[in-house]
């Protein structure tokens, strides 16, 4: 069997040439025909989601679908996987619930939906009342060995979340905090950082988490890092719109704030992904997505980044004023121009100033902030120095010197 060493080792290296569920295959099919993988019951809840994750999972390749329900997993409750409904399938749930506490995992999909006590989403009729998914959570979370959350309206809330929020959608963590909840993000979440995260979990336990819950191993370095396009970025060479040559940082690459390894695992069957095709990275990775990433195709004002808002921090109230106004501004600009659209305006809001994920990052973007500010100030004085006055000579002065040539001691002829 493999060690937890090695099992990191195949997390991080396994690329598009070698997809890491068909690597993982064998050793759990081993460790179950020798009894040391039991397989663990799981229910499966959905919330205000789309389905992405249950629909991403379901392109695995090796293992399948149907292998990771039929030999990895003993799955008891899943409402679009269910062989029965109704009440004969929330017999079962329940029976799990009551029965193997303490065995079964909570893997939940979607944002809870909190405003008005949850009554935006409903997830099973018991006893002839409807249950909500927000009443489901907390009556099962407790219960539960594992509680995981995949895709990013279930880690973060999402799109489910976004401003102006009506159903109130919120992270599982948000609302489960007396636990350990393992958040696999992504707007969906690539099938092998689910079936990685499961794998560990079933093997050696919790993986290794960061600040934001995340797995390590898939998201311990940014996309930035990896990007095939990340020496274009170093010399200077961007794209002028999506599709074209170069880094797609100027076009709205979130990649440089976005911790993912898409990059190296690419996706639809490890053949390619959004910055490999000329898209920029949009983020959906991000705890921040989509209201911290928007608008999507368009760099964001310096104030934004990262960098700068610990620069606020850091300069004082007057830096802070000028950043207000520098959003202000652009902002205003953009909906002149139209590139800032009314549903943008209406359906989103600037985010709070989050803290930086990591020492490099803030240097990187510090430096970056610095060389931008040396050039504004460069142009600045260029634009500022007076033009030399051009002497205008008369009409028949000109004429004179046309007409008038040299001989080589520089008499005039």
């Amino acid at each position: 069997m493999l060690t937890r060493r090695e099992f990191l080792t195949l997390c991080l290296t396994a690329t598009a040439a070698t997809g890491l569920a068909g690597i993982l295959t064998p050793f759990l099919r081993q460790a179950g025909a020798e009894g040391i993988l039991p397989r663990p019951p799981v229910i499966w809840l959905e919330l205000g989601s789309c389905t992405g994750e249950s629909i991403s999972l379901d392109n695995s390749r090796n293992p399948s679908l149907y292998q990771l329900l039929t030999e990895f997993f003993d799955l008891r409750y899943h409402w679009l996987y269910n062989t029965v409904q109704g009440d004969a399938a929330v017999r079962v749930l329940l029976d799990t619930v009551a029965h193997e506490a303490g065995k079964f995992w909570l893997i939940v999909e979607g944002a809870v939906m909190t405003a008005a006590n949850g009554r935006f989403n409903h997830v099973f009729v018991r006893n002839g009342e409807m249950v909500t998914g927000l009443a489901a959570l907390t009556e099962f979370a407790p219960q539960a060995r594992y509680i995981i959350a995949v895709g990013d309206c279930a880690a973060f809330g999402g799109p489910a979340a976004a401003h102006p929020n009506p159903g109130g959608g919120k992270g599982v963590w948000d609302v489960i905090t007396d636990r350990v909840i393992v958040n696999i993000p992504g707007c969906p979440s690539h099938p092998d950082w689910m079936t990685g995260t499961f794998s560990h979990l079933l093997l050696y336990g919790l993986p290794d988490l960061d600040a934001y819950n995340r797995p390590k191993m898939f998201f311990g370095h940014t996309i930035h890092d990896k990007c095939q396009r990340r020496q274009q970025f170093e010399d200077g060479i961007f794209a002028a719109f999506p599709g074209g040559d170069g880094c797609l940082y100027k076009v709205g690459c979130k990649g440089p704030v976005t911790h993912a390894d898409c990059p190296l695992r690419q996706w639809n069957n490890y053949v390619n992904w959004p910055v490999k095709a000329g898209a920029p990275c949009i983020g959906c990775a991000s705890p921040h997505f989509p209201d911290g990433t928007m608008p999507f195709y368009s760099h964001l004002p310096g104030i934004k980044t990262r960098s700068v808002r610990v620069s606020v921090a850091k300069i004082g109230a007057a830096a802070a004023a000028l950043g207000i106004g520098a959003v202000a501004t652009h902002l205003a600009a953009g909906v002149f121009a139209r590139r800032i659209h009314k549903q943008y305006l209406d359906g989103t809001k600037p985010g709070d100033p989050t803290p930086p994920e990591n020492l490099a990052q803030v240097k990187q973007e510090l430096d970056d902030l610095i060389r931008r500010q040396n050039a504004l100030l460069s142009e600045a004085r260029k634009i500022e120095a007076p033009a030399p006055r051009r002497r205008r000579r008369s009409l028949l002065k000109r004429l004179i010197n046309f007409w008038r040539t040299e001989d080589k001691t520089g008499k005039d002829e």
